[in-house]
Formats: structure tokens, C-alpha cells, sequence
């Protein structure tokens, strides 16, 4: 780990000759680049991850509004917009100045339910459990947090054509926000292994669907080939930009945490696929420990759930690794997480271990058992949103988690993004007669 990416880094300077707020740096040998001069997801020195960071970061004071661009004080652009993009003049090419600065394309998003779930809290024993649900947001997942202020960096760098790898809610937004911005969008999909729900999203919304011969890795593989050469603007978390607006998920539970228990949680669960949440989340409290909004002492434990039939993550952390190794056979139900190589993980292994946190593999039955949990509290979701409570429920049976712990659960899709997995996850209905007694029968019955 970089010294950059220690929670008790101090807080980043701007570089010499920048003339923005905010600039791209390589989290691991430093260099840095202007946000929008150029097309760029990597160092261009070393190759390594870039992250974007700010020469002023804000309190919580200095946020207000609503969804995602309530915290414009700690992203690269102002504000979001909600019509299309103007193609002949998208933006200006600063980053948090000036009135010609970009803006990201809004539906809007963010803002989304923080649940109690009173069962499954008593039957888990933990001292407070809640659940935000990120399968409230527009397209029905995080990515559209992602999405508004992605593709708003696509129309600051000046291109046309978006491009994306996706298990399925990816391309859902995308497809999306690309629409709404007026731009080409390119979605690859492994073939036979995307949820039909989520297709039918990208589909809907006029993007160029294409299924591979492949898994979800080698779909990116080709996607980032396209992007270096310059074919598409690429917007999965390889992009910084991405994980900018996903960070946002911390600072709403954090401050809706605090304003309603009283303080932070000791705990965020959350599942695993590409690690970008894991990543964007401990930014998060990087920025907020840097800025004296989030007490060192007080900073949330990461923890990570990943499916045992992909969970490369989990076996970097069990291992104690600095790298996660491809695995190059997935599989699980919960499609949204059937990763083999979750590319934040030089982000993301950090953030679990700088902060006490852990990390968990759970089978698909127990997903199914946390997504019908789930459902009895009235809360829908997808399978890999269950995982992180099937990992919570894991974790305090092993009692790695304690019973005095408050504990946040991430959920980031809807229920309806894979209609086939809620199905086979219920009850079958009941043939009946077209007669009142009959119902009755049966119902006493």
C-alpha cells in the first residue's frame, strides 16, 4: 500500500503549475495529470490506478440539497444537469471553477431509503442494523451515483461514444445516462449470463448491445483495448471518475447515520464484485478524516462479501496479499458480483485493512436465505445485495462481528433487476377454483 492510500495520510497539495481545484494523481507513484486535458485511466508512467483528488475538501457544512449533488463541495464538477449535453459546446476544461466548468447528466439520483429491518437486527444480534438500499435509485442500482458524474467527465474530455463492460446494471445506467446526454453507447455483455431484467434496461434505452463469447472479464479486457485505442470513452470503476460519485454512498450514510443514531456506524457490509464501492467508500473516509469531518477513531470497518463461486477478493484478503489473483472460472446466482478480477482491488484491499475490516464468501444459499429475509422486512432486492447480509449473518456467527456493534448493510440493486432469480426464490402460487369457498379452503387449509 502507498502511503497516499493510509487513513492517516495528510491531505493532498496541488501540484505545481495546476490551475484546477481538483487533478488526477497515480495512487502509487504519485504523478499527476489535469482532470479533463486529456483521456486518461491510468498512470501514464507506471500504469498503476489513478484517483481524483482536491485542493480544498469540505465539512459537512458545506453540503446542501439533495442526492448526489448534495456533496458538488466534494466532486470535480459543481452541479448536475438534468437535459442533454450540448455537443457543440459540452464544457469548459476546468474542474470545480469558473462558470464553463462541466457538469454531470442527472435523472436525478442518490438519496436513497437508509432501512430499519427490526427482524433480521434480533435475529442477527447486533445492537442496531440498517440498510441502505441503493436499488431505489433511477435505473435501480449504485451505478447511476457513478454514472452522473462519469459521463459528465466523457462530455468534459470531448468525446462521443461511451463504452462499458457489464454484468448488468452498469450497462442499465449507462445505457441510461448515455441516452440522456445525447451520445453513442456501447454495452458487452457475456453471453447467457446477464440478467434479463438488466438487458432489457440497456436494450430499452438504445444502446449498442453486444454478447461475448466470454466472461465479464474478458468483456472488459476488450472494452479497455477500445478505450486505449481510442475507440470509447470507457466507463466502468477502471474510470476515477466513477468512483467519485459512488463515494457519495458513504457521506449519506454517515450523515444520516449520525442525524438519526446518533454517531457512525462501527460497520458498512457491503458486496464485492469490482471493488469499487469498497474503494469509493474508503476515499470517502479518507477525505472526511483529512478534512477533520470524521474523527480517525470513528472511521466505519469495511467489510466485504463476495460469492464463494467468485471470490478472489476474500482470498486476498484471507491470504494477506497486496493483489488479488484472476480467477478465470466464476459462477454464482448472483450475477452482479460473478467477478474473477475485481480491478479496484489495489484501492480497495487498503481500505478493509486500514480499517479494521474483513472480508467474507458465502455460498448461494445462503444469498438466497438473506434475499427472502430481506423481503419479509418489505425490502426487494437483488441476489448480490443480499451477500452482504448473508456475510454479516456469517461473520457474527464466527463472532468476528460483536453483538454491541451498530452495522450499516449496503444493498445495491432492485429486486426486479433479475425477475428470474426472485422467482425461483418464492413461494409457486396456488391454483384455486373461481369460487369464494374454495379460496376460503384453501386458505384455512
Amino acid at each position: 500500500m502507498t502511503d497516499a492510500l493510509s487513513l492517516d495520510a495528510p491531505a493532498p497539495t496541488r501540484p505545481d503549475g495546476a490551475d484546477a481545484d481538483c487533478w488526477l494523481a497515480c495512487i502509487d507513484c504519485g504523478e499527476t495529470y489535469p482532470p479533463f486535458a486529456a483521456v486518461r485511466y491510468a498512470c501514464d508512467d507506471c500504469g498503476s490506478l489513478l484517483e481524483v483528488r482536491y485542493a480544498e475538501l469540505p465539512d459537512w457544512d458545506d453540503f446542501s440539497g439533495q442526492g448526489v449533488w448534495r456533496y458538488a463541495a466534494a466532486l470535480p464538477f459543481e452541479t448536475g444537469r438534468t437535459g442533454p449535453i450540448d455537443a457543440e459546446n459540452p464544457s469548459g476544461d476546468g474542474g470545480r471553477q469558473g462558470a464553463a466548468d462541466p457538469c454531470g447528466v442527472s435523472l436525478p439520483e442518490g438519496d436513497t431509503p437508509l432501512y430499519e429491518v427490526p427482524k433480521i437486527e434480533a435475529d442477527l444480534g447486533v445492537d442496531r442494523l440498517r440498510v441502505k438500499h441503493e436499488g431505489m435509485n433511477p435505473t435501480g442500482s449504485f451505478k447511476d451515483r457513478g454514472m452522473t458524474v462519469g459521463v459528465g467527465a466523457a462530455a468534459a474530455v470531448g468525446v462521443d461514444r461511451l463504452a462499458c463492460a457489464s454484468t448488468g446494471n452498469t450497462s442499465a445506467a449507462l445505457a441510461a445516462y448515455g441516452a440522456r446526454a445525447g451520445l453513442e453507447t456501447l454495452v458487452l455483455l457475456p453471453a447467457g449470463k446477464v440478467a434479463a431484467g438488466k438487458v432489457a434496461q440497456a436494450a430499452i434505452h438504445d444502446a449498442r448491445i453486444l454478447e461475448v463469447d466470454g466472461n465479464f472479464d474478458d468483456c472488459l479486457d476488450i472494452v479497455q483495448e477500445l478505450a486505449n485505442r481510442g475507440e470509447a470513452y470507457l466507463l466502468n470503476s477502471l474510470n476515477p471518475f466513477r468512483l467519485e460519485g459512488q463515494k457519495t454512498i458513504g457521506l449519506e450514510i454517515l450523515e444520516r447515520f449520525r442525524d438519526e443514531e446518533g454517531g457512525f456506524p462501527d460497520r458498512i457490509v457491503l458486496p464485492v464484485g469490482n471493488a469499487g464501492n469498497t474503494a469509493a467508500l474508503y476515499k470517502c473516509f479518507r477525505e472526511l478524516v483529512q478534512s477533520g469531518a470524521l474523527p480517525r477513531s470513528e472511521v466505519p470497518k469495511l467489510t466485504g462479501v463476495q460469492a464463494s463461486g467468485a471470490a478472489p477478493f476474500v482470498e486476498a484478503i484471507e491470504n494477506g496479499a497486496d493483489s488479488v489473483e484472476r480467477w478465470e472460472e466464476v459462477e454464482t446466482r448472483a450475477t452482479a458480483i460473478r467477478i474473477g478480477e475485481p480491478v479496484n482491488a489495489p484501492k480497495a484491499l487498503p481500505g478493509v485493512r486500514e480499517t479494521g475490516g474483513t472480508a467474507v464468501a458465502v455460498d448461494d444459499e445462503a444469498i438466497t436465505a438473506a434475499q427472502r429475509d430481506l423481503a419479509r422486512e418489505g425490502i426487494g432486492v437483488e441476489p448480490a445485495s443480499a451477500a452482504s447480509i448473508a456475510g454479516l449473518r456469517k461473520l457474527r456467527e464466527r463472532e468476528v462481528v460483536d453483538a454491541d456493534e451498530r452495522v450499516v448493510c449496503l444493498t445495491t440493486g432492485h429486486l426486479l433487476k433479475d425477475p428470474e432469480a426472485a422467482t425461483a426464490a418464492s413461494d409457486d402460487p396456488e391454483p384455486v377454483a373461481d369460487d369464494v369457498d374454495a379460496v376460503l379452503g384453501l386458505v384455512e387449509e
